[in-house]
């Protein structure tokens, strides 16, 4: 089990070492990490789950959030902007009631559950229940979150409420103190007992609402009790002898992975060496045709699930690689979590809250999330969503299958970043030979909008002939949150043998049942 907490990892861990399977064992820890990882999870948001069982079905779980069926006039919403500050940059989020979306997290557990799962609902969140009656220790990297976001979390008085410093309530909690989330129990608890339908068409629901009514929001009954999570046929694609498995339209995280692959095909990057001038070259160059690509393609094709067909197209992919040849290299809240259990069943489960919206359903524990607020869902433009529409996702659980049988389960957070996060632990593992402790925490670029990102760990000569080229770049000194978090998980039945690495930018571990 790899996740982005001890306590989320170890809830699944304990569900699997008392009976369940992998699926018993992710939706345990996607509980425990809305406990665990606050601000990256919560009941209030939405994500992807790539689920692969043992008797071979291949399906994706997509739970992520869903516009209103109304879009009020933009004047009368709760909608404001902030900005998130990560130390070495900031970034815009725009919260309030007004950038909620219609939360799936909630369906979607439920749903693979009843499908997938053998041990009873009401002990599989016993995990998550405890730890937040118990409290959870803020770690160095929960406390470095919370500070990224405190604009956010402090922007209400029933956020800061829940969220409050327990030596000062006028704060939000810190480093080394403890965060105990009673109200969030006690909803758990509830959820297991009364079904989906307490948060969809209940007493949680209809407090939603309520407060969306009153306090300029657009949610609405027929928002929630509508909503219904998509089960859906992985995205498959072969590169250098694997098989990749990732999450289809009309998310998008998949697709441009599966393109950037494709553009890499005809380039040796295990000769040009990993961190070398020329491999970064090339990766940033991909970057920046696949950001494009997708631009061309959204502009030119508003089906989004046929998008991927537009992108993939062999002549299409041509027109891009020779780009390339012609002109050589010139924090959404998210986590990830993977579980395989000694039968063959894998389960990878990317969730996200986005940043949160600032408001908490009242006496919940529960944050909404702030999905009509992310600029980088809405290329068009705030308030041009499409009503009653599931929004686009970078977000992209991804299954490696390895010729023998073994098989890689690996995803990541971090909002725009989470495509090139994916794709360089991808290059990392099938390029380079990597093994997966090395192939997650290895050094990583992002290229975006101009501006070329480079993380801490490369060589100092490759990065200053890489710059050159570029008008636009940031070095970081070390790693950062900001480019991702990539936990893995593998199995090799011919071993039988597990492995996996936490990503430690996420605070990232690994958990063997």
């Amino acid at each position: 089990m790899a996740a982005g907490h001890t306590m989320t990892a170890e809830a699944a861990a304990s569900v699997l070492r008392e009976g369940g399977n992998a699926f018993d064992a992710v939706v345990a820890a996607a509980f425990a990490s809305t406990v665990a990882e606050p601000v990256l999870s919560s009941l209030g948001g939405g994500g992807f789950l790539l689920a692969h069982t043992a008797g071979g079905l291949d399906r994706v779980y997509d739970c992520f959030a869903h516009t209103p069926r109304h879009r009020p006039p933009a004047q009368d919403l709760d909608f404001q902007p902030i900005l998130a500050d990560f130390g070495t940059v900031t970034q815009e989020f725009h919260i309030g009631l007004g950038s909620v979306a219609t939360p799936g997290l909630i369906k979607g557990l439920f749903s693979l559950h009843r499908d997938l799962g053998c041990m009873p609902l009401s002990q599989i969140v016993e995990p998550a229940v405890a730890m937040a009656r118990q409290g959870v220790h803020i770690t160095p990297f929960q406390g470095y979150v919370f500070r990224v976001v405190e604009s956010i979390y402090a922007h209400s008085a029933s956020s800061l409420e829940v969220y409050a410093s327990p030596h000062d309530p006028s704060r939000l909690v810190r480093e080394g103190e403890t965060l105990r989330l009673p109200a969030l129990a006690s909803t758990i608890e509830a959820l297991a007992r009364e079904g989906e339908v307490l948060f969809y068409q209940g007493e949680i629901g209809r407090s939603i609402v309520r407060e969306c009514r009153e306090g300029g929001g657009c949610l609405r009954e027929q928002d929630l009790a509508g909503y219904e999570v998509a089960r859906l046929a992985p995205l498959t694609i072969a590169y250098r002898g694997a098989q990749l498995l990732m999450n289809p339209p009309p998310a998008c995280g998949g697709m441009l992975i599966a393109f950037a692959l494709e553009l890499l095909r005809d380039h040796d990057l295990h000769a040009a060496g990993f961190g070398s001038a020329e491999h970064l070259a090339v990766l940033a160059r991909v970057m920046d045709l696949t950001n494009h690509a997708r631009m061309q393609s959204m502009l030119n094709t508003r089906d989004r699930r046929s998008m991927a067909t537009e992108l993939l197209r062999p002549e299409h992919v041509d027109l891009y690689r020779r780009e390339i040849a012609s002109r050589p290299g010139s924090f959404r809240g998210t986590t990830h979590m993977n579980v395989i259990d000694t039968a063959g069943n894998v389960a990878s489960m990317t969730v996200s809250n986005g940043e949160g919206c600032g408001q908490m359903v009242p006496g919940t524990g529960i944050m909404l999330n702030n999905m009509l607020g992310e600029q980088d869902l809405h290329p068009d433009g705030f308030h041009a969503w499409c009503p009653n529409t599931r929004l686009s996702s970078m977000m992209s659980p991804t299954l490696l299958r390895r010729p023998g049988g073994a098989v890689v389960a690996t995803g990541s957070g971090g909002s725009n970043r989470i495509r090139t996060a994916v794709l360089q632990v991808l290059l990392n593992l099938v390029d380079f030979g990597m093994a997966i402790p090395d192939a997650v925490v290895s050094p990583r670029i992002h290229f975006e909008d101009g501006l070329l990102n480079v993380e801490g760990g490369f060589r100092p000569e490759a990065v200053g002939t890489l710059v050159e080229g570029f008008e636009n770049a940031r070095i970081w000194q070390e790693k950062n949150l900001f480019f991702g978090g990539a936990h893995t998980a593998s199995f090799d039945p011919a071993g039988p043998h597990f492995d996996g690495a936490g990503d430690p930018r996420r605070d990232g571990v690994v958990v063997y049942a």
